[in-house]
C-alpha cells in the first residue's frame, strides 16, 4: 500500500525526496510504481532486519524478511535497501498515527550529505573524545574511567541533537547517563575543563570526603552548549548511582519541574534525554516503568531523547545473554515511538539521526529512541581483562583503528596538527589537575535554592504552624464549597457536612481533614503542592476526596485548585501501579521545586519495597554523596490491624537504619493535629530533608486519634507528647504510633491511671531533650518501658532501645514487642488479636522483658 511522503523539516543539508507517489505518476507507469510502493512498504516494515549496523560484524547478523520481494524487483529493492537496510535502520510500523509514520518515511526516503564544514566539526569532537580517554589510559593506567572509545561518536551526536534543538527552541536540556563515557561527555559535551576530572583522578584532598562523596564517574555537572549560530543550550547532567536505570525517572521528574516554572512553553523550552547502557536498557525494570510515564497526566515531559550506547555487551554478558529479542531496544516497541539503530562508526549516518530525532521530538512531544550500535575497546572498567570472555571480538577490535582516525581517512583529511594540539592540551590540563589543591564542584544549584539549606539540623528553631479558628473556619468552608451545577456524591456530601462541622468547631478534626486543612493554608501563602500516589486522588481508605466525580458527568473537580487569587498550585494524581519510577519522578520534581510540598504516598506502606533503590541512593544518601538536597515527602500507612503479613508493616526499621548526620525525618504522627503541623513545618522550614511518615489506617477516624480545632493553634509540631492523664505513675511506656492509642483505651477500661503513655512522635532525628523533659513530669517512676507492635528485630526498637536508656538516667528500661520473626504480622486475625491482647497485658500489667 502507498502512502504519501511530506516534505521533510528544513535542513542546512542538501536532501532530495526519490520516492514519489502513485497518484503523482502518469497512470502507464502505475504498475511499476505499484510494485515500488509494495517493496518500499516490505523495507519500511521489516529493513531492520537486514541493516548492516555492528561494525565488527560478529553480532545482529541479517534475518530473512518474512514476506517475499516481488518478482522483478531487484533495481527497487536496492533503492529502499539504501534507507532502510543500510547503516541506518529504522523501527515504526508499531507507530498507529498515519501522520507520524509520514513523517518518519520522508526524514528517511531522502538523499542526504553531510556539507564539509559539519564534517569538519563532527571530527574534531570524534579527536577530542579519543584522545581525552587516551591521556587518562596513559596517565593513569589501571584506573577505573569507563572509556567510551569505541562509541566516542555519542560526543559528535550530542552536539549535533543540541545544535538542532536550539534551532527548534530548547534552551536546557537535563539529562542523565550512566557510566560509561560520562567523564567524556562532563569533558567535551558538558564544558567542565579537563583539569577538573583529572583532579579527581588525582584524589588531591580526601578530607573534603570523609563520611561522604562519591566516584568521579556518579556526580553531576552543569555547562553551557553554545551552538554555531550562537543559541545557547544549558546543560545539566544529573548525579546517579550505580543502579544503571534509577536516574531515569528521577531524570523526568527533574525536567517537569522545569517545565513547569517556564509555564505554557516548558515543554518546548526543556528536553529530557537518558544516555542508557543496552543491558541496562533491556533489563532493568524500572526503566520499562519509566517509559509508561512517557504520556500518563501529569507525569508527561513532552518527549524523552532515549539514547543506547551499545557496546553489545553487558559486562561479560553478550546479546543473548541480556535480551530475548533482536534488539535491546525491543521493549520500547510497547510505545508508539519510533526506535533508530545507527552503526556507530559511520558518523555521518549517526549525525543525520541526531537531526531527524531532535526534529520528530519537537513536532510530535514524543519519545525517540537512538540506539548508537559500536563496541567497546577496553574491559566493562580499565581494570577488566574482555579477552576472557570474548577472546574473537577483542582479537577484532584491536585491529580496529580508533573512529577519529579511520574518519579522517574517510575524509581525506590530514588532521596530524590538531590532533598534536588537542592532545598537548590534555596534557596540560593533567599537569594542572595533579597540580590542583582542592577537588572542584562539577555541578551548580539553580537560584532558586539559595533560601534553602541542608547540612545538620539546628535545635530549637521549628518555624510557627499553628493557625487560628477563625482561618481554619474559612478555609474549610472553601474545601467544602461546590459549584451550583456540580453533582456530590452522597456519601461525599456526607463526608463534607462533617468537615463543615469541625470547621465550626462542632466536631474534632480527622486526619483526611487535617491534611486537606495543611495543604489549604500552604496554598493559600502561595506554596505550590503536589501529591502522587495510586489512589491518592480519593485516598486509600476513603478519607481525603480531593477531587470529587460528578456523579452525572464524571467530571472532576478539587477545591483546592479554587482557593484564591495567587495561589500556590496544586497537583494531586492517582498514578501508575508504580512504586520505584513514580517515587524517583517524585523526588526529582522536589530537587526541581524546593519551595513546593512535594509528596508520595504508597498505597500500603510496605509497597515502598518496590522503590527501595530510589530511598537507598536518592533520598537518604543524595546530600551526602552529592550534596544536593531534596524535601521529598514519603506518605507510608503503617499499622497492625490483623490483616496479615503484606500492608502491615512499612518497615520502620530500615528507614531508621538508613537515618545519619540529619539526612533526613522519620515521623509518626499520633492524632490529626500532630500531622497537620508536621506537614506545615515541612514546607514553611528553610531546611530542606527529606521527611518520612508514617500514617495511620484504622486510626484515621479512630476518636482516640481525632484532634479539636483548639490544637490547630498550637505554637508547632511537638516531637514528643507527655501524657496528661497518668496520675503519679510507677510506670512510663514509650511508644509511637497505633499501639500507644490501643494501651490507652484499655488503660481507661481498667479505670488504672497509674502508668503514664508517652508518644514519641518524631523517631529521627531523635528528641533526646523533649523526651527527658517529658520522663522527668514523672519522677516516681521506677520502670520505662519501650512498647510496639511490630517483632522484636522489627520496627523501631533496636534504633529507639540504646537511644531510650541514655535519657532515663538509672532507671530500668524493659521492652514490649512481639518475639522476633521472619514476616511481619500474622496471616490469622484470631492470632492478631492474641496477640496484641498479650502485649497489652505485658505493657500495663508488672511483666516487661529485659
Amino acid at each position: 500500500m502507498a502512502t504519501k511522503a511530506k516534505s521533510q523539516a528544513k535542513s542546512t543539508t542538501t536532501n532530495k525526496t526519490v520516492s514519489p507517489t502513485i497518484d503523482a505518476l502518469p497512470e502507464r507507469e502505475s504498475g511499476i510504481e505499484q510494485m515500488r510502493a509494495t517493496v518500499f512498504e516490505i523495507y519500511r516494515r521489516w529493513g531492520y532486519l537486514q541493516a548492516q549496523l555492528d561494525p565488527l560484524q560478529q553480532y545482529l547478523p541479517p534475518e530473512p524478511f518474512p514476506v517475499e520481494l516481488p518478482e522483478g524487483s531487484d533495481a527497487i529493492a536496492a533503492e529502499a535497501r539504501k534507507f532502510y537496510s543500510g547503516t541506518i535502520a529504522l523501527e515504526f510500523s508499531h507507530i498507529a498515527s498515519p501522520e507520524r509514520r509520514e513523517w518518519l518515511q520522508a526524514a528517511m526516503e531522502q538523499e542526504y550529505r553531510e556539507t564539509a564544514e559539519q564534517q569538519r566539526r563532527t571530527l574534531t569532537q570524534l579527536i577530542k573524545a579519543d584522545l581525552f580517554e587516551g591521556t587518562i589510559q596513559q596517565r593513569y593506567l589501571g584506573t577505573k574511567r569507563f572509556s567510551l572509545e569505541g562509541l566516542t561518536v555519542l560526543i559528535p551526536f550530542l552536539e549535533r541533537m543540541f545544535e538542532v534543538s536550539s534551532e527548534l527552541g530548547v534552551e536546557r536540556c537535563t539529562f542523565a547517563m550512566s557510566h560509561r563515557g560520562r567523564l567524556n561527555v562532563m569533558v567535551n559535551t558538558v564544558g567542565r575543563s579537563a583539569a577538573d576530572i583529572f583532579t579527581k583522578f588525582e584524589d588531591v584532598d580526601p578530607r573534603s570526603h570523609l563520611g561522604g562523596g562519591d566516584v568521579k564517574y556518579h556526580q553531576g555537572a552543569t555547562g553551557v552548549y553554545q551552538s554555531p549560530s550562537g543559541k545557547e543550550v544549558r546543560l545539566h547532567l544529573a548525579s546517579n548511582p550505580s543502579h544503571l536505570e534509577a536516574v531515569d525517572p528521577v531524570i523526568m521528574g527533574r525536567a517537569r519541574a522545569r517545565q513547569v516554572r517556564l509555564g505554557k512553553e516548558g515543554e518546548a523550552k526543556v528536553l529530557p534525554m537518558i544516555i542508557h547502557g543496552d543491558a541496562a536498557f533491556a533489563g532493568q525494570g524500572i526503566f520499562a516503568e519509566t517509559l509508561d510515564l512517557a504520556t500518563i497526566y501529569g507525569y508527561q515531559v513532552g518527549g524523552t531523547i532515549q539514547v543506547v550506547v551499545n557496546n553489545l555487551l553487558g559486562f561479560t554478558a553478550e546479546p543473548h545473554e541480556s535480551n530475548s529479542s533482536r534488539y535491546s531496544t525491543d521493549i520500547a516497541k510497547r510505545l508508539p515511538i519510533p526506535i533508530f539503530h545507527v552503526n556507530a562508526e559511520d558518523p555521518d549516518a549517526v549525525m543525520r539521526v541526531a537531526k531527524i530525532a531532535a526534529e520528530y521530538r519537537a513536532k510530535f512531544a514524543s519519545d525517540v529512541v537512538v540506539d548508537l550500535i559500536g563496541y567497546r575497546r577496553h574491559g566493562h572498567s580499565e581494570v577488566d581483562d574482555p579477552t576472557v570472555t570474548q577472546p574473537r571480538r577483542y582479537a577484532r577490535i584491536k585491529e580496529t583503528a580508533p573512529l577519529y582516525k579511520s574518519y579522517a581517512e574517510r575524509l581525506g583529511v590530514d588532521a596530524s596538527a590538531e590532533i598534536s594540539a588537542i592532545q598537548q592540551q590534555f596534557l596540560t590540563d593533567q599537569a594542572h589537575g595533579k597540580e590542583a589543591e582542592h577537588a572542584p564542584a562539577l555541578s551548580e544549584l539553580p537560584k532558586y535554592w539559595e533560601p534553602f539549606q541542608g547540612g545538620r539540623l539546628p535545635k530549637g528553631q521549628d518555624v510557627a504552624t499553628g493557625l487560628g479558628a477563625e482561618e481554619i473556619k474559612s478555609l474549610i468552608a472553601q474545601l467544602t464549597n461546590a459549584p451550583a451545577d456540580f453533582h456530590v456524591h452522597p456519601k461525599v456530601q456526607a463526608l463534607l457536612k462533617q468537615r463543615v462541622e469541625m470547621g465550626d468547631g462542632k466536631r474534632p478534626f480527622d486526619y483526611g481533614t487535617a491534611e486537606l486543612l495543611a495543604y489549604a493554608s500552604l496554598l493559600k501563602a502561595g506554596t505550590p503542592v503536589r501529591l502522587s500516589g495510586q489512589d491518592s486522588q480519593r485516598g486509600t481508605f476513603n478519607q481525603r476526596h480531593s477531587v470529587w466525580v460528578d456523579t452525572e458527568t464524571e467530571l472532576r473537580y478539587s477545591p483546592l485548585q479554587h482557593l484564591c487569587e495567587g495561589q500556590g498550585r496544586f497537583e494531586v494524581y492517582n498514578s501508575m501501579l508504580s512504586e520505584a519510577a513514580v517515587l524517583g519522578f517524585e523526588y526529582g520534581y522536589s530537587r526541581d521545586f524546593p519551595e513546593a510540598l512535594v509528596l508520595w504516598e504508597a498505597q500500603f506502606g510496605d509497597f515502598a519495597n518496590g522503590a527501595q533503590i530510589i530511598i537507598d541512593q536518592f533520598i537518604a544518601a543524595g546530600e551526602a554523596k552529592w550534596g544536593l538536597q531534596s524535601g521529598v515527602v514519603l506518605l507510608l500507612p503503617h499499622g497492625y490491624e490483623g490483616q496479615g503479613p503484606e500492608h502491615s508493616s512499612a518497615r520502620v526499621e530500615r528507614y531508621l537504619q538508613l537515618c545519619a548526620t540529619d539526612n533526613m525525618i522519620v515521623a509518626q504522627p499520633s492524632n490529626a493535629a500532630q500531622y497537620f503541623h508536621l506537614l506545615r513545618r515541612q514546607a514553611m522550614s528553610p531546611w530542606r530533608k527529606p521527611l518520612v511518615v508514617f500514617t495511620p489506617k484504622s486510626m484515621l477516624r479512630h476518636p482516640d486519634a481525632i484532634s479539636p480545632v483548639a490544637d490547630f493553634a498550637a505554637p508547632r509540631f511537638q516531637k514528643v507528647l507527655a501524657d496528661r492523664e497518668a496520675k503519679d505513675p510507677r510506670r512510663i511506656l514509650v511508644c509511637s504510633g497505633k499501639i500507644g492509642h490501643n494501651l490507652r483505651i484499655e488503660r481507661v477500661k481498667r479505670g488504672d491511671f497509674s502508668t503514664a503513655i508517652v508518644f514519641v512522635e518524631q523517631m529521627y532525628p531523635w528528641p533526646a531533650e523533649e523526651l527527658e523533659a517529658a520522663l522527668a513530669q514523672y519522677p516516681n517512676a521506677e520502670e520505662i518501658v519501650w512498647v510496639q507492635e511490630e517483632p522484636a528485630n522489627m520496627g523501631a526498637l533496636t534504633y529507639a532501645y540504646p537511644l531510650l536508656k541514655r535519657s532515663v538516667g538509672a532507671r530500668r528500661v524493659l521492652r514490649v514487642t512481639r518475639s522476633a520473626a521472619a514476616s511481619p504480622a500474622t496471616g490469622s486475625a484470631k492470632a492478631h488479636e492474641l496477640e496484641e491482647k498479650a502485649l497489652i497485658e505485658l505493657a500495663l500489667g508488672k511483666g516487661g522483658k529485659k
